[in-house]
Formats: C-alpha cells, structure tokens, sequence
C-alpha cells in the first residue's frame, strides 16, 4: 500500500484512567440483545422467531432453520448478525405462509428439538425481516482481568461514564470492521486500484468496504484532533437524533445551541457517489482525509461505493456499570451500526489488537 495507514483513534475521555482487563472469557459475558425496529403484529405468512444461542453464527441457524421448516434459506430473514461466541438473542422470520394455530402452537418445541437454542416467542407478521430492520443492540458486557481492584476499577469508570454521558463518544468503527494491524484496510485499498486479492464477490465487496470504514475513522479522527467534535461546522451535513433528518448547517452559532442540548450531530462521509457531502470548513475536512488517503471520489465510485452519512457522536444515556464476581459488568444501548467495541475501549484503555477479536456487534452499514 502506497500510503500509511493509521489506526490510531483519539478517545474522548483521553484525561481519565481507564481499567485494563479482558473481554469475552465465556459466552455469557457477553451479551447482545437485539432491539427491534417494530413489533410482529399477529397476523401475515411470516413466522417471526426470537431466540437466544451460543456457539451458533447467524447465519448457522438460518440454514437449519430453513432445513427444518423445509424453506429455502433466502426465505428465511434476520436483521442483523450476531457472533457466535457470544449469547445473542434475536428474531428471525420464516415464510412458512398462512398456518394455523397449532402450526405456530408447534414451532418452539419443533425448533429446539433439531437446534441447540432457546425460543423465547413465536408470533405471525405480514413481512420478511429484512437486514438493518432494528434500532440497535443492548449489550450486558463482563470485563474480567481488571489491571485494579475493583473497587477502583468501579470508580474510574464511573468518571468514564459521567464524561460519556456529558460528551458523547465518536462513531468510529470498531476493530473488527478493520482487522487487528489494519490487514482488510490494505485489502480493501489493493481491490480499490484494481489488484485482485479475491475472487469471492462478497469477500471483496466486504474489503472495499472496509477501506471506506477507515476512511470515515480517519475523519472522526481528525475531527478530535482539531477540537472541531464538541462543535457544529458551517456546512456541516447534520442529523437530528430524534426523527433521523439530515440538513446542511447554514448557521453554526444556533446549530450548536442544538448540538450542546444533544438534540443534533454533526455526521461522518462515508465516502461514494451518492454521498451528500459537507460543504465549507466541514468539506474541507472531508477533502483533507481524502487526500491523505491519496484516493478521490471518482475511484470509490468506479469500484461500485455509493456512499452514505454515519452518525458522528453516539451518546450512550444508559451506559451503567456494576461490580460482579468476575470483574466489572456494563450494560448500555447502541443504534445499529455502532460497535460495542468503541465504548469499550474508552472503560478499559487497552490496544486496538485486544479489541479485534470481539465481534458481538452489527456490521449492516457498509457502503
């Protein structure tokens, strides 16, 4: 790769100490629970399945969902991704078509006997879920291994949390989008010029973007590193956190009453043809990253990107901690898209290597 790639992301709670330790020991310290994006309704040919698993990926119990109902798999839909080593609870929707009662009556006890999982419900819905059909995740995390007692490892993190609170956190994309020392990052920007490093069409499709990630990291990077995150931008593409609206910040000085109030973010490019780009200061910045990056917009749509806005600031209002036998637990909600990783990282203070191998969250936003 012909330029550097740098995988250092600035934390917004850099002035505080953080708590060492390590992630993922066993399957019930991390938890994921998904958080749907609308409740099945009773009624329609899908049979919606929410159930919980371990040592299973998503896509493991689509295909012998689909065996046992005798679907084919693409009739079989989720919303999202879980990780196999973790415990995940989320729903699944089957076309089985308009059956009756004792059909839906059945299916639990018809599917633990053939899956090593627990079903929690089973109701009927009029359509198939769909990839990115959730709000977020909710996520119950044990960190064991403190590098402190716990008693102080609690109190550190509770001034994390107060300052998470306050602030708000970058969107960045966790470690597992990029790979430990940024190997899919050098992927992605070979398949980018045009070098073949896959024939699999998902696999390369998956690197190019991987490489757009990075890029996106970039600029929230150097957003912190400017002092430009606690601040709205002229020209700004800006989100409002309540109905998801997008606009382009005319006036700073009343945007950032807004900002301040978390009503509104600044968004982070991901860069591609059909990207809304941000204008004045705020496109300065994006053209910086690009130029660093020494690639251009023209490139990432010949590769097929087309681009999108990702939400800058995460604010986390129920992050929370507790003391338990194992180390620490921490529990907080995210929107889809988000790693858990990310607010992990601002607890622990550990290397971006130490976080990589955890993959309990989303990746439905690539571009």
């Amino acid at each position: 790769m012909s330029v550097e790639i740098d995988l250092k992301l600035p934390y917004a709670t850099a002035g505080l100490a953080g708590i060492g330790g390590a992630l993922k020991t066993t399957p019930e310290h991390f938890v994921v629970e998904e958080i749907p994006l609308y409740e099945a309704q009773g009624s329609g040919q899908h049979l919606y399945v929410n159930l919980t698993k371990e040592g299973l990926t998503s896509r493991d119990v689509q295909k012998q969902l689909a065996k046992v109902f005798n679907l084919p798999p693409k009739e079989v839909g989720m919303a999202g991704m879980k990780d196999k080593h973790a415990r995940t609870t989320q729903t699944f929707s089957l076309n089985v078509g308009h059956v009756d009662d004792a059909f839906v009556a059945e299916a639990p006890s018809r599917i633990e006997d053939h899956l090593p999982v627990t079903v929690n419900w089973v109701k009927r819905h009029k359509n198939k879920l769909k990839r990115g059909h959730l709000l977020g995740n909710r996520f119950t995390v044990v960190i064991s291994e403190l590098a402190v007692p716990v008693e102080e490892a609690l109190q550190r993190t509770q001034a994390v949390v107060d300052a998470i609170r306050r602030r708000g956190i970058p969107n960045y994309y966790g470690p597992q989008r990029l790979g430990a020392t940024g190997d899919n990052v050098r992927r992605g920007y070979d398949a980018l010029q045009g070098k073949r490093v896959t024939r699999d069409r998902w696999l390369h499709r998956f690197l190019l973007a991987c490489f757009q990630s990075y890029l996106c990291n970039r600029y929230l990077a150097r957003r912190m590193e400017n002092g430009y995150f606690d601040q709205i931008l002229l020209g700004d593409v800006a989100k409002k956190y309540d109905t998801g609206g997008l606009f382009t910040v005319e006036d700073p000085d009343a945007e950032q009453v807004r900002y301040s109030q978390q009503e509104i973010s600044f968004t982070a490019p991901i860069f591609g043809r059909k990207m809304w780009p941000a204008s004045g200061p705020a496109g300065d910045l994006e053209s910086q990253v690009l130029v660093e990056a020494g690639v251009t917009i023209e490139q990432l749509s010949q590769a097929g990107l087309t681009g999108s806005r990702r939400l800058g600031r995460l604010l986390i209002p129920d992050l929370e901690a507790k003391p338990v036998a194992a180390g620490l637990q921490v529990s907080f909600s995210l929107p889809k898209g988000a790693f858990a990783t990310v607010v992990l990282r601002e607890l622990m203070k550990v290397g971006y290597e130490e976080l990589a191998h955890v993959t309990g969250d989303d990746d439905n936003d690539a571009a």
